[in-house]
C-alpha cells in the first residue's frame, strides 16, 4: 500500500510540470531516474516512434556509433538490441557484433513499455535496472514518462553515476520529443550549460569521468 501512495504521489508530482528530469531517489544500493515530456502526437503515433529506437536514439550513446543498428522487440521476451557492423579488413573478411540493451518484460501498446537491463557502462556491473515508459493520451498530444529504477553491486559511486545516467536519459527523451515534435508551450529540455550538436554529445563514460574530476 505504501509503495502504491508513493507511485501514485510521483505521478502527480510529475503531471504539475510540463518537463522534469531528476535523480528521484539514491541509496547505497542504487538510485532512481524520473524523465518526463509532453509531445504533439497521438499515443499510438508515439508508441510507433517509440519501437523504432535507430529513427531517434542518439548516436553518441550507442556502441556502434550509429543509432540507426539499434532495433526493439516490443514483446515480453524482445530485445532492445544493436547490431555492431564489422570492421574493414585487408582479407575482406569482417564478423558483426551485436549488444543486448535491454530484455522487454512487458509491452502493453499505447499505454506502457517496460525493460530490463544495465544501460551503458552498467551492462559490465552485477548491477541491473527496470525502464518504465508510459504514455498518457493528454490534450493536443501524449505525455511520456521515464522511469530507470536501478539497484544491486556496481563499482561506482552512486551520486555520480545516477547524475551521469539521469543526463543521458533526458537526453534520450529530448531526442524522441524531438522526433515527434514538442507539444505547443512546452520548454525545451535543458541538456546541460554547453549545448552540443547531436553528433557530439559526451558518452556517459566522460560524464562520469568529468563528475569524478569536480567531487
Amino acid at each position: 500500500m505504501r509503495l502504491a501512495v508513493t507511485v501514485l504521489s510521483a505521478a502527480a508530482l510529475a503531471a504539475a510540470t510540463p518537463l522534469s528530469a531528476k535523480v528521484a531517489e539514491s541509496s547505497a544500493t542504487g538510485f532512481s531516474t524520473q524523465d518526463m515530456a509532453d509531445v504533439a502526437a497521438t499515443p499510438m503515433e508515439t508508441w510507433l516512434a517509440l519501437i523504432r529506437p535507430g529513427a531517434w536514439w542518439t548516436d553518441a550513446h550507442t556502441w556502434s556509433g550509429d543509432a540507426g543498428n539499434m532495433s526493439l522487440t516490443p514483446q515480453a521476451g524482445g530485445c532492445f538490441c544493436e547490431r555492431v557492423p564489422g570492421e574493414d579488413r585487408p582479407d575482406g573478411f569482417s564478423l558483426d557484433g551485436s549488444v543486448q540493451h535491454m530484455t522487454v518484460i512487458q509491452a502493453y501498446p499505447l499505454k506502457a513499455l517496460r525493460m530490463r537491463g544495465g544501460l551503458g557502462p552498467l551492462q559490465g556491473e552485477p548491477a541491473t535496472g527496470v525502464l518504465t515508459i508510459s504514455l498518457e493520451e493528454i490534450k493536443g498530444g501524449t505525455r511520456i514518462r521515464w522511469e530507470y529504477v536501478v539497484g544491486g553491486y556496481m563499482r561506482y559511486e552512486v551520486p555520480t553515476i545516477a547524475k551521469a545516467v539521469d543526463g543521458v536519459m533526458s537526453q534520450q527523451l529530448a531526442s524522441l520529443r524531438d522526433h515527434l515534435g514538442a507539444l505547443a508551450g512546452e520548454a525545451t529540455p535543458d541538456r546541460g550549460s554547453d549545448e552540443r550538436e547531436a553528433g557530439e554529445e559526451p558518452s556517459i563514460e566522460s560524464q562520469i569521468d568529468a563528475l569524478q574530476d569536480t567531487e
